[in-house]
């Protein structure tokens, strides 16, 4: 096997010419091993957001980033359920990984779900656990599949193990203007699905003002990249794309998100719209990986496991099994970090929602001090927002457009400028519905 000269890898990518399987792998090899200098790395990135990737070299690319690490080998475990997992691309108020992990595992998937945190004004499910005391967000694998195993969920981040070329690479592009680039955005996001060894997943790809992809052929297009290099590289997946021009929970932030979770699962609080989005998900999996024979099947045990406790139960357990207390489901409301200072905030008029600009509510939860502006910053658990109204709410001074968490007073009256500008009061208003595409492979 010859040597790969890097410039003339990252010159053929400049110039549009085809790579070779052997070649990208070789690459991202030297992106793990670091022989690959962060300059070359820079530079083939680059050149990939100028003249994209065919589909063939998106799944190589893909496979070679899985390829970098460990991947996970489930056969010795004797699961007696397929292991399927969903993927969201961020939004405000997205907790639905809270909810569905535990809900597929009641029916009898098993869900290694590997997430990540917060980025820009999207909320993160690993913040969001992290407001859990003692949870392990970071296990070693030992420890992630005995979780696994035991609860039929586990819910943590990326570890050194897997997919380390991607890390290394993702970290280039955030300093070099090519996170938008769709293949790299797959490769990113399918190295680790495909690290985790899974048998199917779902992809939740957002748009609208609280998505990345605000726009919906954006959306279409990114979800189409998705989709085709997962089937390519052998694992079955579709996509819906949904809507995200209202939070999805009626609550952002992190404590607060585990909370309405919590509070979900055990049917003291179910939001209608959250709760279609996590069945049309679920049905996604039970379907393909033949748990359910159709949609009302499919429908009908996700209902079942929330009704019977099931689904409480194992999150129960995962959080146990990653070093949470024991009994959370019971005591959350002691266990969760609480902001001090709590106050409503009321609109300025009397009137219907008639939309959000959903971004400015994940501005508002960093501005509180639970998102970052760097990588760098600590996140406090305890602040967000609460009781958001929706499209079509009257609000008035007995019904708030939100209630805001805070720990320290001066952030109160910035947070309120912010919300008051994020919601246009009108006469009439009301959500579009929640799923708005899918998308499936085009391969036989």
């Amino acid at each position: 096997m010859t040597d790969l000269l890097p410039q003339e890898f990252i010159r053929q990518k400049r110039d549009n010419h085809p790579l070779s399987s052997e070649d990208i792998a070789k690459f991202v090899q030297g992106l793990a091993d670091d022989t690959i200098s962060e300059g070359q790395a820079a530079a083939f990135a680059m050149a990939v957001f100028f003249r994209g990737m065919t589909p063939d070299e998106a799944v190589a690319l893909t496979r070679a980033m899985r390829d970098s690490g460990t991947v996970i080998d489930w056969s010795k475990e004797n699961l007696d359920g397929p292991l399927v997992d969903k993927h969201s691309t961020g939004g405000v108020g997205d907790n639905v990984s809270l909810m569905l992990a535990p809900m597929l595992a009641a029916c009898g998937a098993y869900v290694p779900m590997i997430s990540g945190r917060g980025l820009g004004h999207t909320g993160g499910t690993l913040d969001k656990l992290d407001s859990i005391p003692g949870y392990r967000s970071q296990p070693d694998l030992s420890q992630f599949a005995h979780t696994v195993r035991a609860a039929g969920c586990a819910i943590i981040g990326q570890t050194d193990d897997l997919a380390p070329a991607d890390r290394r690479l993702y970290a280039i592009r955030d300093i070099t203007a090519t996170v938008e680039s769709v293949p790299l955005i797959t490769a990113s996001i399918l190295s680790k699905k495909l690290a985790a060894g899974l048998d199917a997943l779902v992809l939740d790809v957002k748009t609208g003002s609280g998505a990345f992809m605000s726009d919906i052929e954006e959306a279409r297009t990114l979800a189409s990249s998705l989709v085709e290099v997962a089937n390519g590289a052998g694992l079955a997946t579709s996509a819906l794309i949904t809507d995200m021009n209202a939070p999805l929970a009626p609550v952002a932030g992190n404590a607060v998100e585990v909370a309405y979770a919590v509070d979900y699962l055990t049917g003291s609080i179910r939001n209608e719209r959250l709760h279609r989005i996590n069945l049309a998900l679920g049905a996604e999996l039970l379907i393909s990986t033949g748990l359910a024979k159709d949609t009302g099947d499919a429908n009908k045990q996700l209902d079942d496991s929330l009704a019977s406790g099931r689904a409480a139960e194992r999150f129960d357990a995962m959080v146990a099994a990653l070093g949470g207390p024991p009994g959370f489901v019971d005591n959350y409301q002691s266990d969760l970090p609480d902001a001090p200072i709590q106050v409503p905030v009321i609109a300025a008029e009397t009137g219907t929602v008639a939309s959000i600009d959903t971004r400015a509510i994940g501005i508002a939860v960093i501005e509180l001090g639970g998102g970052r502006r760097r990588a760098s910053d600590e996140i406090d658990h305890a602040v967000g927002l609460t009781n958001l109204a929706s499209p079509g709410d009257v609000v008035d001074q007995d019904r708030p457009l939100a209630t805001v968490h805070a720990r320290i007073a001066d952030d109160v009256g910035r947070v309120d400028e912010i919300i008051q500008k994020a919601f246009t009061i009108g006469t009439t208003g009301e959500h579009g519905p929640e799923v708005l595409d899918r998308i499936t492979s085009n391969a036989p």
